[in-house]
């Protein structure tokens, strides 16, 4: 570990810091020769030692790395589970890490209590990062349901299937203790204003045997960053960049991490639903819960805890990846991407965003900047459904994002939105056009399902065949109809049982 030396920027003088600055379990770290692809995890195991953080899939899906990352937050701090495989090293500058050995700095905290209690250990290999996910669970859900321990632990693999007694050991966490008296708690208001000293408002310049990596100290700095530097990469939560380092072995430098920036993780409830571009997929998901609650199953199966905790909902859109589960229901709802640049800011629709397949209409200089989604309407009938491999925690082989409008029981305005069907995410134009001025019954929905054939012409690959893809995508608008209609799709079972 090194100290860094403050000097003057390029770009108008401005101070800047060479080295980056956390609390680790119970101290301060410094540290200024850091790559943008160095990440979190191989810094705990080899050079901090800590090695109960346990390297398994190194990419972000089996949770064994999992490591508590606090900010502050309304003066305390707000503890989410990352995965420290593709976490990169240099966003954890201003942040609270916490690893499984500070769980147990006062004696076993009540979640690894309830583990010993249930039996929820048999190798043991996963039941590190386990804890970690479930302490997160914990700390702001003391008695959470079985379904809240599902969901939490998503993204945590246990290769010996000892799913129960861990299920059991989740619910029964605060019979061992409250999280007020958990040490992490007690000391949330000092932890909150040690960080705070830490955030000096400047931006951070790190280097590493040349490569380079900078925090800007404002959406501003990164706007002139970024217009200089138009061959930087943009990272915000990782969770696909991470992947480019461990999976692909990609140089990724020089490297502008943004996550860090309050101005862009912003989400705002007024007349429309204003998201920042930092802002995550867990940031969101109370917002649907409460106001479109129809997606909020969907928005559980977009990659585990720790993923949601980390992917921004800025990062899935400019990806441009035509299996990116939020265009389809963005664009269903009408959204507007914003765009940014020193040149000044534009919107344009979401769908005429995504151009052709690793290409969007973003100039050198831009960045997202966020998304504008208009709200639906009550009587409005909304869905969002994925088709994967795997029912939680997999990339999707088709999406569906939809919205009727409905006068006098007949369709006024369609939107419906796929991913996985095309090189972009896109509208399906036809069975739109299929729909409306009819009244919503089997006749319109077999012609909407006709209609796509027309729409799209899905490849095959190793996620699905194109007559799969077409099939499941019929299948899901007619699942709309169903679940509308409330009629079982198989005798003695509801829609939701049956799908």
């Amino acid at each position: 570990m090194a100290d860094g030396a403050d000097s003057a920027t390029d770009f108008g003088g401005a101070p800047v810091r060479r080295e980056i600055r956390f609390l680790l379990n119970d101290r301060p770290v410094r540290l200024a020769e850091v790559a943008p692809s160095d990440m979190a995890l191989g810094y705990l195991r080899e050079r901090e030692r800590l090695t109960g953080t346990k390297e398994g899939c190194n990419e972000g899906d089996c949770g064994a790395c999992s490591i508590l990352v606090g900010r502050p937050e309304r003066g305390s701090v707000a503890y989410k589970p990352v995965n420290a495989c593709i976490r990169p090293l240099a966003t954890l500058d201003g942040c609270h890490v916490v690893t499984v050995e500070h769980l147990a700095a006062e004696g076993p905290n009540p979640v690894q209590q309830a583990l010993v209690a249930e039996h929820g250990s048999q190798c043991g290999f996963c039941t590190p990062g386990i804890a970690v996910t479930l302490t997160a669970l914990w700390l702001r859900e003391a008695a959470p349901s079985l379904g809240e321990v599902q969901t939490a632990l998503q993204g945590n693999l246990c290769r010996c299937t000892g799913y129960a007694p861990i299920l059991r050991a989740g619910m029964r966490a605060a019979e061992y203790g409250d999280p007020a008296d958990d040490s992490l708690m007690r000391g949330a208001e000092e932890t909150a204003s040690r960080l705070m000293d830490l955030a000096d408002g400047t931006r951070v310049e790190l280097a590493h045997k040349g490569a380079r990596a900078i925090l800007p100290a404002s959406v501003e700095d990164l706007l002139a960053l970024r217009a200089a530097m138009p061959e930087a990469i943009l990272v915000a939560g990782a969770t696909d960049v991470g992947l480019w380092v461990t999976k692909g072995q990609e140089r990724i430098a020089p490297a502008l991490f943004i996550g860090h920036l309050e101005a862009l993780g912003r989400i705002e409830e007024g007349a429309r639903l204003k998201i920042g571009a930092t802002a995550s997929y867990t940031d969101l998901w109370p917002v649907l819960r409460r106001r479109m609650p129809w997606a909020s199953v969907y928005w559980s199966r977009i990659g585990g805890e720790q993923v949601r905790a980390a992917g921004t909902i800025g990062g899935n859109i400019a990806n441009g990846s035509p299996v990116g589960d939020t265009p389809p229901l963005f664009i269903a709802l009408g959204a507007e991407v914003m765009l940014a640049s020193v040149q000044g800011r534009r919107r344009l629709p979401l769908e005429a965003f995504f151009l052709d397949y690793g290409r969007q209409d973003l100039a050198p200089d831009e960045i997202v900047e966020g998304v504008e989604v208009p709200w639906p309407g009550e009587a409005d009938i909304c869905a969002a459904y994925k088709v994967s491999k795997r029912r939680d925690e997999d990339i999707s082989a088709v999406a569906m994002g939809l919205r009727l409008v409905l006068e006098a029981d007949r369709v006024t305005e369609a939107r419906i939105a796929f991913g996985g069907m095309a090189a972009t995410p896109r509208r399906a134009a036809k069975a739109e056009a299929a729909l409306v001025g009819r009244r919503f019954d089997r006749a319109a929905l077999d012609a909407a399902c006709a209609a796509l054939e027309e729409d799209f012409h899905p490849l095959s690959d190793w996620r699905a065949t194109a007559a799969y893809r077409m099939a499941a995508a019929q299948g899901l608008l007619r699942r709309v109809w169903y679940e509308r209609a409330g009629q079982a799709v198989y005798p003695g079972r509801s829609v939701a049982e049956a799908l």
